[in-house]
């Protein structure tokens, strides 16, 4: 590091703690923007949104009001900490290509919609990341009060992600005297709420990162058309860097002037023990040795085709393979109230295949030992997305990280990393005959399915842990000397 490169970063550094506006730089100077238009309906839509961000503040309403705003319409914001000491002195390990000087450790505010004791994979992903962040930074998170920590400095008062949160998160950020503001966002994670998609408007004196688990997204107004997409576009444009987690994603943002395509890691990390037996896990999951057994992990949600399985397990037994299936989780989650409709259906589904003799419902297991064991002990892990295999997919995640054969569903972008018949096997999505006629294959190709454990296993090491964290770093640095 050059001692220029050292001063222009410190003086950074020294502006953000003393609470002083970071000069960021504009993105939408000179940035070409999303190829969305919108119709006259969907273009009426838009002051609905800027008067509900950028409403004035009621008159009656004190300076005390307006900084800290009650629950009454826009969500307790207080932002009294869970924790407001970081858990003993840490001595600077500089990680990566440092750009800042040797000592000077990196404070970094987390907000994140979704945090433990939450069902859900952006809670599971931010609280691993937020630990390994933590072992060479001065990490800081931001939640509602749903969401503690016993390891992290936590502020957990926020009730709702309403119009207050904008002004909670801001003054949250300077009392803390962040460097680096990263808002873990899914629009699930964050009930949905418009609001958030304005943050990096509000938050002036600390460079805003934002990480998108997905730029997709669920019900937000009715009628709005390509206005939802345009709304997720002005987060990204907005944010002085963005973070991607999946090939679909980096695509739609190659027009920004800092973005990056960082992977997520499996939430599911414990190594098994070393006398782990797969028969015992079989037998609890109501499998025989010569049992064809079937994983699916994680979330109940229409996106990851459990119908589709379900028809498939049918088809199986039809054609006589002795196939079962094991779902490890299958609960709703806590933010995304579809989910709920989409079980009932699956409950009907189970019950018109007459398939509840052969399926073994774990519920949702906080212990990670054991969804390892119960994943380890499958012949197969079945994942058939509706949208195809991706990055994004923290249960994809956690079946490579155990080195499971695995057939899912052919990506909708070319993913180099995933390589059909040696580290997974693909299906069109939505096509239970097609899924059948391979998991057929699988059944009577033991060859086979040893060559895709071999390749999972080796998979693995791509979405190591470690590896995520050092590369979050590297690209903070890279917002923050952008903004000095």
């Amino acid at each position: 590091m050059s001692s220029c490169q050292s001063g222009r970063l410190a003086g950074g550094l020294s502006r953000h703690r003393a609470g002083h506006p970071s000069r960021r730089q504009e993105h939408r100077t000179g940035r070409r923007p999303p190829p969305h238009s919108l119709s006259g309906e969907q273009a009426a839509l838009l002051p609905q949104i800027s008067r509900a961000v950028f409403r004035p503040m009621p008159a009656h309403l004190s300076a005390a009001e307006l900084r800290h705003p009650t629950a009454a319409g826009s969500g307790q914001s207080s932002c009294r900490p869970q924790a407001s000491v970081a858990p003993g002195a840490r001595e600077a390990v500089l990680a990566g290509p440092a750009l800042r000087p040797e000592g000077q450790l990196m404070r970094i505010g987390i907000v994140t919609g979704e945090y433990p004791p939450m069902q859900g994979g952006v809670g599971a992903y931010t609280a691993i990341l937020a630990r390994h962040l933590s072992a060479t930074e001065d990490v800081r998170i931001f939640s509602t009060e749903a969401a503690h920590s016993a390891d992290i400095p936590l502020t957990n008062t926020l009730r709702s992600w309403g119009y207050g949160s904008l002004r909670a998160v801001a003054d949250w950020a300077q009392t803390n005297q962040l460097d680096v503001l990263n808002l873990q966002f899914q629009t699930a994670a964050f009930n949905m709420s418009p609001w958030v998609h304005f943050l990096p408007d509000v938050v002036h004196q600390v460079p805003v990162v934002t990480t998108f688990h997905d730029l997709r997204y669920p019900y937000l107004f009715p009628k709005a058309g390509p206005l939802r997409d345009w709304i997720v576009h002005h987060l990204a444009g907005a944010s002085t860097g963005v973070i991607v987690t999946n090939h679909e994603d980096a695509i739609q943002v190659n027009y920004l002037p800092r973005h990056q395509l960082i992977p997520i890691g499996s939430n599911i990390t414990n190594a098994l023990p070393a006398d782990y037996q797969p028969g015992e896990w079989r037998t609890r999951a109501g499998a025989t040795e010569s049992d064809f057994l079937l994983g699916y992990f994680g979330l109940i949600n229409r996106s990851k085709g459990l119908d589709t399985l379900l028809n498939s397990l049918a088809q199986l037994r039809t054609n006589g393979v002795p196939a079962r299936l094991l779902i490890i989780g299958g609960t709703t989650g806590s933010n995304d109230p579809t989910n709920a409709a989409y079980l009932k259906e699956i409950e009907q589904a189970i019950n018109t295949l007459k398939l509840n003799d052969y399926i073994h419902r774990t519920g949702y297991i906080e212990d990670e030992m054991t969804v390892g064991s119960y994943l380890s002990a499958c012949d197969a892990v079945v994942l058939p997305f509706t949208d195809g295999a991706s990055f994004r997919r923290g249960s994809l995640m956690a079946a490579i990280h155990y080195g499971c054969p695995v057939v899912t569903t052919t990506p909708y972008v070319p993913i180099p990393e995933f390589v059909p018949g040696e580290n997974m096997m693909f299906v069109p999505a939505s096509d239970p005959e097609a899924l059948t006629r391979a998991l057929i294959d699988l059944h009577a190709n033991p060859t086979l399915r040893a060559r895709l454990h071999t390749g999972a296993a080796s998979l693995a090491q791509h979405f190591d842990w470690q590896a995520i964290s050092d590369a979050y770093i590297a690209f903070f640095h890279r917002v923050l000397e952008a903004s000095a």
